[in-house]
């Protein structure tokens, strides 16, 4: 039973490096849905007037589209692995900081000011409680009197 649930933990750890990715739909978490969606008419537009040879506008439209699928794909073929494996050491250095050093940090501070919480305030409690007890004694006999003077 227990060399079972050790397999069955290995495979589920294996299948979270592994598991298929989505080729078809490749932004499951739309994390780039108004960043990237530039078309011609996004950037490119004649008003009313001023308008160029129809032969160029089709052109225009057919070469940007065009060059803006081929450039990126390209681009991507090129740097997409170099920069996956930056930001795939960068995201684990920023883990491996959080995990080693921030949360333990954090723990510590935490570990340590409820010590000093603790003496201050039994400082408080014994200074202060009494000192504010005694003004508060002396300044109970006083009355203060508003009179309306004509």
């Amino acid at each position: 039973m227990a060399m079972r649930s050790q397999l069955e933990e290995r495979i589920i750890i294996k299948d979270q490096h592994t598991k298929e990715i989505d080729l078809v739909n490749r932004d499951p978490k739309h994390i780039n849905e108004d960043v990237v969606k530039v078309d011609f008419e996004d950037v490119i537009a004649e008003p009313v007037g001023t308008y160029s040879f129809d032969g160029v506008w089709k052109s225009s439209y057919t070469t940007f589209t065009v060059s803006k699928y081929w450039c990126y794909r390209l681009l991507s073929a090129v740097l997409g692995v170099p920069l996956a494996i930056v930001w795939g050491f960068l995201f684990a250095l920023i883990s491996f900081c959080h995990i080693w050093a921030v949360v333990p940090c954090i723990k510590s501070y935490l570990i340590e000011i409820q010590c000093v919480s603790r003496i201050y305030s039994l400082c408080i409690h014994t200074f202060c409680d009494p000192l504010f007890e005694a003004l508060s004694k002396i300044c109970s006999n006083i009355r203060v009197a508003v009179r309306k003077e004509i």
